[in-house]
C-alpha cells in the first residue's frame, strides 16, 4: 500500500471495457516538489464512484496499490505494463489537526525539509569547511 498527497488536475468519466469491468481514470499532481508530477491513477468497479463526491482542484490524499503485468503480442514481443490502481481517496485540508500541511511529504513525495541534525548553517563561525 503506498498514499500520494496532491490536487486533483483531471476527472474522466467511468469506461465501461466489457460487461463485467470498467474503469474510471484521474491526474493528481504533486505541487510539492521543484518539478511538477501529473500522476494518472485508475479506479475500477464499485470504486469508480468514489470519485463522484470530487472535484478539479481538490487536495487529495490517495491510498493505492502498484500493479504489473506481462502481456505478449501476436507476434511474440513481450512487454510489461504498470497500474496505480486508487482504493482509497481522502479530501485534504478540512477537519485535518493544526500544524499539518495539506501538501505535507507523504510516501511518495518525501518533503525538502532537512534531517534533524543536518541543517545548513549561516553562520561563518561554526563553518568548519576549507572553501
Amino acid at each position: 500500500m503506498f498514499k500520494f498527497t496532491g490536487t486533483i488536475k483531471v476527472i474522466q468519466d467511468t469506461q465501461r471495457i466489457s460487461e463485467k469491468f470498467q474503469k474510471r481514470e484521474f491526474v493528481v499532481t504533486d505541487t510539492t516538489s521543484m518539478y511538477p508530477q501529473d500522476i494518472i491513477f485508475q479506479t475500477t468497479q464499485d470504486k469508480c464512484s468514489l470519485l463522484d463526491q470530487f472535484q478539479a482542484n481538490d487536495n487529495v490524499e490517495v491510498s493505492f496499490n502498484l500493479r504489473g503485468r506481462e502481456w505478449t503480442s501476436p507476434q511474440g514481443e513481450v512487454k510489461y505494463f504498470n497500474t496505480i490502481e486508487a482504493w482509497r481517496i481522502e479530501k485534504q485540508g478540512q477537519n485535518q489537526p493544526m500544524g499539518i500541511p495539506s501538501n505535507g511529504p507523504s510516501a511518495m513525495n518525501m518533503g525538502s525539509d532537512p534531517l534533524p541534525g543536518t541543517g545548513t548553517n549561516t553562520s561563518e563561525d561554526d563553518d568548519d569547511l576549507p572553501f
